[in-house]
């Protein structure tokens, strides 16, 4: 239990901690699981030695500064949350607590500007493109420049495919059964537009009425993830004006904006009654692609049972671990006639994309990727599929050297019927 907090030190939007904090009770079962602990292999770089760490900040026994780098080695990936018996919602603990420790800390000059660069680019679709255009430019000479933006150079696609502009609106095919808003997102929009084109004819395919908000923008989880939550309540309001009511879910096709949406009810905990109201609400209504179309009944695409594929299914850490979704998208994939979803082993150990992970902790990220493409290519698999564009980019800039590589899909497209 925690003792001797100073007064000032917890606000209403941070009371959340103590309860993460006081469930724990150190068993381990989380190391195993833990992409730092298995990689640098000492106990602060684990999920309880990190709780301890913040206890003991919170307690003032020791300065926040002081942990900033265990803290920071943490990608955030929630595999602690599965493998904990005690139940301990570590993600309720981490997430508040770079926000709370962000004001105290003293950054590097090329620090913020690596900070700034990311949050003023990746969520707006038509900077990011532009940055990404740029960053091309510098890849040849990435490893010679700051390692707060080398990761960002080397990183960058060497092309881009062409932009489409989405409409607003996509009526049922035959009888509707649903009406949904898709979320389209900002860095998928630039890298892989295709995905959310996919997901709009299979849910019309389905019955289902598809809305797509012309004035939404990013969801606010980079922000919310590295510390920034005024900004990242910034986005989500912006969203919450842009959504339509009266649907049954808001859809999105990337592991990472859901797990970040359906986590508003925690960001604006220490808010007004009325922002509380409209966080809970957006949240509630918050749906994967295949957690939703598990729920409505998924009609497959026809297909020729003869063409047999052997698909590895990577599970993105904010699906599997965050949303606890893992069934829906091996049942879907399997409805489809011919399709053999292959299981790699360490399923649980994140690829270390992890939002802006692999940019700033690019040492840590590279070996995590190569670890996930060799597990991945282990199965023998025709196909590479996952449900998250941050989990396709890693793993695809991690198999470039492959001399045979494995095609990389989002789900949504092997359940468009179109591969």
């Amino acid at each position: 239990m925690l003792h001797k907090i100073p007064d000032t030190a917890l606000a209403p939007e941070y009371a959340g901690m103590i309860k993460p904090i006081e469930a724990c009770v150190h068993c381990g079962f989380c190391l195993p699981t833990c992409p730092t602990y298995s990689t640098m292999g000492d106990e602060m770089n684990s999920p309880r030695g990190r709780i301890f760490l913040i206890k003991e900040t919170l307690e003032g026994r020791i300065n926040s500064s002081d942990i900033e780098p265990f803290i920071d080695n943490c990608l955030g990936c929630l595999a602690c949350v599965t493998s904990c018996p005690s139940g301990v919602e570590y993600g309720e603990l981490i997430t508040p607590y770079r926000d709370w420790a962000e004001s105290k800390r003293k950054r590097s000059t090329t620090e913020k500007l690596q900070r700034f660069a990311l949050l003023k680019t990746i969520p707006y679709p038509a900077r990011f493109r532009a940055a990404s255009r740029i960053a091309r430019i510098f890849k040849p000479i990435a490893r010679y420049l700051p390692k707060e933006f080398g990761a960002m150079m080397e990183l960058a696609p060497t092309e881009l495919p062409p932009k489409i502009d989405f409409k607003g609106h996509y009526p049922a095919l035959g009888q509707q059964r649903g009406r949904v808003a898709l979320l389209i997102g900002c860095a998928q929009q630039t890298l892989a537009p295709r995905i959310n084109a996919a997901a709009i004819r299979v849910l019309t395919r389905n019955g289902i009425e598809v809305v797509v908000p012309k004035s939404q923008g990013c969801c606010g989880s980079l922000a919310m993830h590295i510390g920034e939550s005024q900004e990242a309540r910034q986005a989500a309001r912006k969203n919450f004006d842009a959504f339509p009511t009266d649907i049954d879910a808001v859809i999105t096709t990337a592991a990472g904006c859901g797990s970040g949406m359906k986590e508003y009810t925690h960001l604006f905990s220490g808010q007004d009654e009325d922002q509380r109201t409209q966080a809970n609400a957006f949240s509630s209504k918050v749906m994967d692609i295949c957690e939703y179309l598990d729920n409505v009944g998924f009609i497959p695409p026809k297909k020729n049972e003869s063409t047999a594929i052997k698909v590895a299914y990577h599970d993105a850490c904010h699906l599997a671990h965050a949303q606890k979704i893992r069934s829906a998208p091996r049942k879907l994939l399997t409805s489809i006639p011919g399709i053999e979803v292959l299981e790699p082993d360490e399923w649980e150990i994140c690829c270390g994309s992890a939002g802006s992970y692999n940019i700033e902790h690019p040492d840590t990220a590279k070996i995590l990727g190569q670890r996930k493409v060799s597990n991945l290519y282990a199965t023998g698999a025709d196909l590479i599929a996952t449900g998250n564009i941050g989990c396709l980019a890693q793993i695809e800039f991690h198999s470039k050297d492959k001399k045979a590589p494995i095609p990389l899909v989002h789900t949504i497209e092997l359940l468009d019927g179109e591969i």
